[in-house]
């Protein structure tokens, strides 16, 4: 039990013996948590671009990804780039402005408003981490379909055997599976980090209603 529990429960206590906490003191505790929550969420996003980015400075000097340099790859992913950086930023920016808000915070019903504001914007950002992985790996496999000089003298020689069709079919279906597996593993990790804290901020939003009743 945390010491919110414990604080809750002493509030609720008519045992003279033990001294009251007062309304006061407990919704300062649910704001101490929550700005707590809400910091680590804003801390965390920018360990998980850090490390993202850490993961792809350490393949820059790969085979595979110096083949898939020298191909003209600058009118997709340059304004894919760009875009990514603006939106992750803003991201930034509003886990950083909520968790000011929150800390700065006098009243019950702003507090759960910027609560659920909070969890409102997490979701969006993993949704964006998602979407935007599908689409990279799409305009990834574009590219390869219309410029890797080894793939498309496979789809020729395919096409020459009549079997083109298979030939897309299984370049599409592996990627699909490699796709569906970073997938399930982010979501997993969103879920592991982001979805306990998300689960103590709707639990101190449980409180605060109970404290307005």
């Amino acid at each position: 039990m945390d010491e919110l529990e414990f604080l809750k429960k002493d509030w609720q206590k008519d045992d003279g013996n033990f001294p009251k906490v007062s309304y006061n003191e407990i919704y300062k505790m649910i704001l101490k948590t929550s700005s707590s929550i809400v910091k680590w969420i804003f801390i965390i996003s920018i360990l998980e671009f850090a490390f993202w980015t850490l993961i792809a400075f350490s393949f820059k000097d790969s085979k595979g990804l110096k083949d898939f340099n020298k191909l003209d790859t600058d009118y997709i992913l340059i304004p894919l780039t760009v875009i990514g950086y603006i939106i992750l930023a803003y991201f930034f920016y509003v886990f950083f402005k909520n968790y000011r808000t929150i800390s700065s915070t006098d009243n019950a019903k702003v507090l759960m408003e910027n609560i659920l504001k909070t969890r409102r914007t997490v979701k969006h950002y993993v949704a964006f981490n998602l979407i935007f992985l599908v689409i990279g790996s799409v305009s990834g496999l574009y590219i390869q379909f219309d410029q890797n000089p080894q793939i498309i003298t496979m789809a020729h020689t395919a096409a020459a055997d009549g079997n083109l069709f298979v030939f897309y079919a299984k370049f599409i279906l592996i990627t699909a599976v490699f796709l569906v597996g970073a997938i399930a593993i982010l979501l997993f990790f969103y879920w592991l980090i982001y979805g306990i804290l998300l689960k103590h901020l709707n639990r101190n939003y449980k409180e605060l209603k109970k404290l307005e009743v």
